[in-house]
């Protein structure tokens, strides 16, 4: 299932087309999809912005042309050399501010057409770098083990010449990642691979946490369409208060900023959520220039 399954779904479910999501999730993946229904769709564009978690699990030992298990097995290469010790060195020097390369069979567009586009289209794809931040990359759990041949996983024809035509030994490794909006985990498994000189992919992948929005308070698609009573969303202002730093506004200025009208400053950096006396969400406002000016507009008509 896609990001735009959900969408479409959730559109169905809610019978209007003001629906988006705010981040995509890779197909294979698991966990916390934030939905933006009507009005809430313009809080999105920040929503995007935030920190990620993820919990994931990186095979080592052989390669993939997606760095996941979607995408069929280009290389296997053997794992008895790989102690823990290098195993955790390889992701600390993963950990921080990086220069990391996106996953080549991404939604990066180049020249106007997706990246993974060309890659299907049996194009080499070379895309640069991208500043990212990895604040927390744990360990969990290494795993060794014998896996079944990929040629049977990925549906290619058996051949007694290449050298995964038996079980393989790999290493499966359990990681916790916080990350900044933008980061590849898939990356992470290919570059902690190739550091290792074994080659690397992810087999699994759940994101646990958009911002301050958790697993705890998400909710099924199953229980979305049964319409369980104690099933609801968060209402804008609840997300505006997980979201942003916040600001009060006195009655007048709850009138100027529902009019669109700059407020004055009060020393809030980035984008802030201003609220009412009542504490009904009126606008999403920065301070530029010596004033509190309005990005958008959320007071009722």
């Amino acid at each position: 299932m896609t990001s735009h399954d959900v969408v479409a779904r959730i559109r169905r479910l809610a019978k209007t087309r003001r629906v988006g999501h705010g981040g995509t999730l890779d197909p294979m993946a698991t966990g916390v999809l934030i939905i933006g229904v009507n009005r809430a769709t313009r809080l999105l564009t920040y929503v995007i912005g935030s920190s990620k978690s993820y919990t994931a699990t990186i095979r080592l030992g052989q390669s993939t042309v997606t760095d996941d298990a979607e995408g069929e097995v280009t290389a296997v290469a053997s794992v008895a050399g790989v102690s823990d010790e290098a195993i955790h060195a390889g992701l600390a020097a993963q950990r921080g501010e990086i220069d990391q390369v996106p996953s080549a069979v991404s939604a990066i567009k180049v020249d106007g057409k997706r990246a993974y586009k060309r890659v299907r289209e049996g194009e080499t794809v070379d895309l640069p770098p991208r500043r990212v931040t990895i604040s927390r990359l744990d360990v969990l759990a290494i795993r060794r083990a014998i896996a079944a041949p990929p040629s049977a996983r990925t549906g290619r024809d058996a051949d007694a010449e290449a050298p995964w035509a038996g079980p393989v030994d790999v290493i499966d490794v359990d990681i916790d990642v916080n990350c900044s909006s933008g980061t590849y985990i898939r990356a992470i498994a290919r570059d902690l691979g190739a550091a290792l000189g074994v080659g690397g992919h992810l087999t699994a992948l759940r994101r646990t946490a958009v911002g301050r929005m958790t697993l705890a308070e998400a909710v099924t698609l199953e229980m979305l369409e049964q319409r369980a009573p104690d099933v609801v969303g968060l209402s804008m202002a609840e997300a505006a208060r997980q979201t942003f730093p916040q600001r009060t506004a006195t009655v007048e200025e709850a009138r100027v900023l529902s009019h669109g009208g700059p407020l004055a400053p009060v020393g809030i950096g980035g984008p802030y959520a201003v609220f009412g006396p009542t504490g009904d969400l009126l606008a999403i406002v920065s301070e530029r220039e010596g004033r509190a000016r309005a990005e958008i507009v959320l007071a009722p008509a």
